[in-house]
This record gives C-alpha cells, sequence and structure tokens, in this order.
C-alpha cells in the first residue's frame, strides 16, 4: 500500500495544527466544558478546522471523524481521525506530554498515524508495514525481559471503571511498580515506541485516542491490541494495551484477567 500522499498531507496537518496550538501554550486560556465534562479550548477548535480544511480539499471523497467536530462522510471506506489536542488537561497546565493526533483508518483498522508534540517539537510517524520514524530517524521499542521489570504507564486511575481498575491494579501489582508513571495521555505511548517505557494500560479511550498510536507503536516493534489480545480496529470496546515487547502479551493479559477474576 503506497501512502506516500498520505504521509505527506499528515505531516502538513501536523505543522497546521502546531502552528494554531503553540501561540495558545501556556496563555490564560479559558476552558469550556463538554458533556462528558472533559476541557476544550479555543485551540483545540482552531487545530481541528484547520486540519479539517486540508482534508477536504486534497482528499474530499475521505471521511474525517474529529474529537471536536464529530464525522463527516461517515459511509467513506477511508476515515481520517484527529485529536488536535489529546491532553487537554496537560495543555491547560503548562504541560508538554500533550500531542496532536492524526489517523488513517481503512476498512476500519489504522494504517497510518502521527504524534505531533509542538511545543518540544517532536513527531512520530508510523506507517503499517514500515518503520517508526521520530523526527527523521527510526525508533524502536526495547526488550522487556520479565513483567516484574516492566515500567507500567497509565494517563490516571480516574479514567478506570471500579472493575477496570481492579484489573489495572492487578497488572500494577506483578510490573515494577516504583517506575510506575500516572499522566502523559498520548506521550506515553510515543515514548514506548522510542523504548523509553514498556507497557501503556487504558480503558475508556475512543477511536481518536488510539487510531493514530497502532501504527506507531507497531512500527516501533511493539504490539497494540485490547484487553483480551485482539487487535484494535473502529469497534474496540476503548480498553487499549501497548506493550514494547510482545512476548510479554500472555503475562500482561493473565495479570489483567486475575484481577477480573479477584473482583467477583
Amino acid at each position: 500500500m503506497n501512502l506516500s500522499a498520505e504521509i505527506a498531507l499528515a505531516q502538513r496537518l501536523a505543522d497546521a495544527a502546531g502552528g494554531t496550538i503553540r501561540p495558545h501554550f501556556r496563555t490564560s486560556l479559558d476552558a469550556e466544558r463538554k458533556q462528558d465534562a472533559t476541557p476544550v479550548t479555543i485551540a483545540d477548535r482552531a487545530a481541528e478546522e484547520a486540519m479539517r480544511v486540508l482534508i477536504e480539499a486534497e482528499f474530499p471523497a475521505d471521511g474525517i471523524i474529529g474529537e471536536e467536530f464529530g464525522a463527516h462522510n461517515p459511509g467513506a471506506s477511508r476515515q481520517w481521525v484527529l485529536d488536535p489536542i489529546d491532553g487537554t488537561t496537560s495543555f491547560l497546565a503548562g504541560r508538554a506530554t500533550f500531542g496532536t493526533l492524526i489517523g488513517l483508518v481503512i476498512d476500519g483498522f489504522p494504517v497510518l498515524g502521527v504524534i505531533d508534540q509542538p511545543v518540544l517539537r517532536e513527531r512520530w510517524v508510523g506507517v503499517a508495514g514500515q518503520a517508526t520514524i521520530f523526527n527523521g530517524s527510526e525508533v524502536h521499542t526495547r526488550p522487556c525481559k520479565e513483567l516484574s521489570a516492566a515500567t507500567l504507564a497509565t494517563t490516571g486511575p480516574h479514567y478506570f471503571s471500579d472493575g477496570e481498575g481492579a484489573q489495572f491494579m492487578a497488572l500494577a501489582a506483578r510490573t515494577n511498580h516504583k517506575c510506575m508513571l500516572m499522566g502523559g495521555d498520548c506521550y506515553n505511548y510515543a515514548l514506548l515506541a522510542s523504548g523509553h517505557i514498556d507497557i501503556v494500560c487504558e480503558a475508556g479511550l475512543k477511536l481518536h485516542d488510539f487510531a493514530a498510536l497502532a501504527p506507531i507503536v507497531e512500527g516501533a516493534g511493539g504490539t497494540m491490541c485490547d484487553w483480551r489480545g485482539e487487535p484494535l480496529h473502529a469497534a474496540s470496546d476503548g480498553r487499549v494495551l501497548a506493550l514494547g515487547d510482545a512476548a510479554r502479551l500472555d503475562d500482561v493479559l493473565a495479570a489483567l484477567e486475575s484481577g477480573a477474576a479477584h473482583r467477583h
């Protein structure tokens, strides 16, 4: 699959979003609350609008699924999936761990992803069947010989239901929990792709939260799946795992399952 035109567009989308977001970083922005109580700012909306204009000009037949403005051309087999600021809470707090997520999903499966951190000017680009590129160079996940040595990350405990929280804590108990990381949003997946983190475990994610991540993690040698070990796609339930070393997948799934068993 030749996606060179799509990759070039995704780079321009990230440039456009970053140019919109940077002037607002660490300013006194007012955040509104969306229906799900998550914050949204003028920067989120302006960045998504800038990206939509470019996609509609270059690939008018494609669909767009954006966090802020919903679906355009929902029946198209190719869908651009946009999260202009993944981690708005971090953005509002002046933490440069948020990112712009740009994904391309074909027939429900992610094939292209960009994580762009516009303040640090860091960009990860992943394409199905190709090595993940970070600022022009290939990156690779790191090996993890045993679960007890793994660094585990998640955005926060408040995103888990009680049952999911019990499963997460069962996994955390088997990892190197003195090194566990809280916070980070999409940036955790980027760091995993670059070989700095071993496992990310989250729940409650929507397609715009994970579509861009899978090609990046997998192109760096890692694996992404749901909590049952199934590949991620447009209808996934939002419970997401990323592993730098696929050899630990069975251990991680067993740990999550033990938390579920303990709950009953």
